[in-house]
């Protein structure tokens, strides 16, 4: 029996993944998937008519293998199958606040990825670079090839506009401003006295605005001039932000490479 985590190397769903398999001492192998190239296999495993990652696989004893797509419906997952997970508070009221924070997060990653990619998509070239690290040469080439049909198609399914991501700006600023406000009593944790999935959640999904050193894309100098938000509202000093680093300083550690994609 053995987990499979399929993944984008850019994705912050997928970092909650990641995170929540690390934390819970549950070994996997993780498969990089290359966008575009992604999309038949998720669609295949996924058995939801959906292209999105991660997708977490498990190939048991009997040969049976079972896919499950979404971060959210992948945590549970485990927590039923493989748990009960630490991360998840076992008394109702705290399960059910962690699990609404979880949401709450989760609510704005797509907001996060659109308010991003809007000035980032001016820079091809490097764009490219980052969604082709992990590629296999030929999957390398024809990423190139096709990324003015891709770097559509993304756009629009992603609906990356300026008014549709000056309305992702206020609603990640929304968020921050209600994590402000719970740590403003000098929590650490944001359920409890110990890390759980509301922190992980919050903590990855706001990644890839706050930039941790531990993470080996949003760390990068590429990536960090490309794609770090150049608005003043969203501060890099920010406490929001100043404590999504704070929890990867002591919770992530020394995070493993990616590994290439099979």
């Amino acid at each position: 029996m053995g987990l499979t985590l399929f993944t984008f190397a850019m994705s912050h769903y997928s970092e909650k993944i990641r995170w929540v398999l690390q934390a819970s001492s549950l070994p996997f192998r993780e498969v990089i998937m290359t966008p575009a190239f992604h999309m038949l296999p998720a669609l295949r495993m996924g058995g939801q008519g959906q292209t999105t990652l991660p997708i977490l696989r498990e190939q048991r004893l009997n040969g049976r293998q079972v896919h499950v797509q979404d971060s959210t419906r992948i945590l549970l997952w485990l927590d039923e199958r493989h748990g009960p997970l630490g991360l998840l508070p076992q008394g109702v009221e705290l399960r059910e606040e962690c699990l609404a924070i979880e949401d709450r997060f989760d609510n704005i990653g797509r907001d996060i990825a659109r308010f991003l990619y809007l000035d980032a998509f001016r820079h091809d070239d490097k764009i490219l670079a980052l969604w082709t690290d992990h590629a296999q040469g030929w999957k390398h080439r024809l990423v190139r090839l096709g990324y003015p049909l891709i770097k559509q198609v993304f756009k629009f399914r992603l609906n990356i506009t300026p008014s549709a991501a000056k309305r992702s700006e206020e609603r990640i600023l929304q968020a921050l401003a209600w994590l402000e406000g719970r740590l403003s009593d000098g929590r650490l944790y944001l359920v409890g006295s110990r890390l759980s999935v509301a922190d992980i959640t919050a903590a990855s999904l706001l990644a890839p605005l706050a930039c941790p050193s531990q993470h080996p894309v949003y760390s990068t100098p590429d990536y960090v001039g490309l794609l770090r938000p150049r608005s003043i509202s969203l501060d890099m000093n920010r406490p929001a932000l100043v404590w999504v680093r704070k929890l990867y300083d002591l919770h992530r550690g020394d995070m493993p490479q990616l590994r290439q994609a099979a």
